[in-house]
């Protein structure tokens, strides 16, 4: 799933490739992903894109003053620009991944699209960001928070610190991959009670919030759309390394797994070398 560090790199990319530029049309391929119908997508024609930003995990691209393309690309989404469409025939309901396509007035535009049978991909068109739910429901920027200020919204909270960091109701961003970063770099374990951290190691978990989350947003931002994804997994030490050496002591990189994703974490570093209980397995083992 694309977090802070990749999305703000698509919006910077956005800002220098597309700004500028007039929508000529927007084609709209997964109903289901489309979220808002007022206003109608065909209000996007004609609009200049004046600015791209970010919120949390949304990408924001304004259209004029007063009217906004929001999208939460979800779990198997992305934004694939490209210089030139090989056809200009409109795009057919269903028939691809691609969800939404925007073509802009020099022939070039940009895809969102989504692998996978989960469709969870969303778009809004917006005059207001607010008006999506979710945006407005989003705690603060991670980047944006003093050490008082995090240690103070980690402590209200009841629970387990891997939990705490990807709610986006708490810390808007951050999620499953980096958080599992963020742990490591602060040799804390993804289990660890929120009402059981001391001073210590709440600096920890803020010194490597930030610098986790500005050393990726440092090698994210000038990428094109098309090596981001590359580039975030050459920079992960643990997450999506389960069985390799970790990088800082050489212990095997564990995992857990749930449901609908995992963590990956190094025993050595962060769980005084006791491996979590993977509930997975303890079924298969039962």
């Amino acid at each position: 799933m694309p977090e802070l560090p990749e999305v703000e790199a698509l919006a910077a990319f956005l800002r220098e490739r597309a700004v500028g530029h007039t929508v000529s049309r927007v084609e709209v391929s997964a109903i289901s992903a489309l979220k808002t119908f007022d206003p109608p997508v065909s209000a996007a024609s004609g609009r200049t894109i004046t600015d791209a930003g970010r919120r949390g995990k949304f990408l924001e691209i304004m259209l004029g003053e007063d009217l906004m393309l929001v999208t939460h690309l979800a779990r198997a989404g992305w934004l694939h620009y490209r210089e030139s469409f090989t056809s200009a025939t409109p795009l057919k309901p269903g028939k691809s991944p691609i969800a939404l396509r925007v073509r802009l007035d020099d022939g070039s535009g940009f895809d969102l699209t989504e692998a996978g049978t989960q469709k969870k991909l969303a778009v809004y068109l917006v005059k207001d960001p607010q008006s999506v739910p979710q945006i407005a429901s989003l705690g603060p920027e991670p980047l944006g928070l003093t050490l008082d200020e995090f240690s103070a919204l980690v402590r209200k909270q009841s629970g387990q610190i891997k939990g705490v960091l990807r709610n986006q109701q708490i810390i808007a961003g951050v999620g499953n991959a980096y958080s599992d970063e963020i742990l490591h770099v602060a040799k804390l374990s993804p289990y660890a009670l929120t009402g059981k951290l001391t001073d210590e190691q709440l600096k920890a978990l803020y010194d490597a919030m930030l610098d986790t989350l500005t050393d990726a947003v440092n090698r994210s931002v000038g990428q094109k759309a098309a090596t981001l994804k590359g580039e975030k997994k050459g920079g992960l030490r643990v997450h999506g390394r389960t069985g390799q050496p970790c990088p800082i002591c050489g212990d095997t990189v564990r995992e857990v797994s749930f449901a609908d994703s995992s963590l990956q974490y190094c025993p050595t570093c962060q769980t005084g070398g006791k491996p979590l209980a993977d509930r997975r397995l303890s079924k298969l083992l039962r």
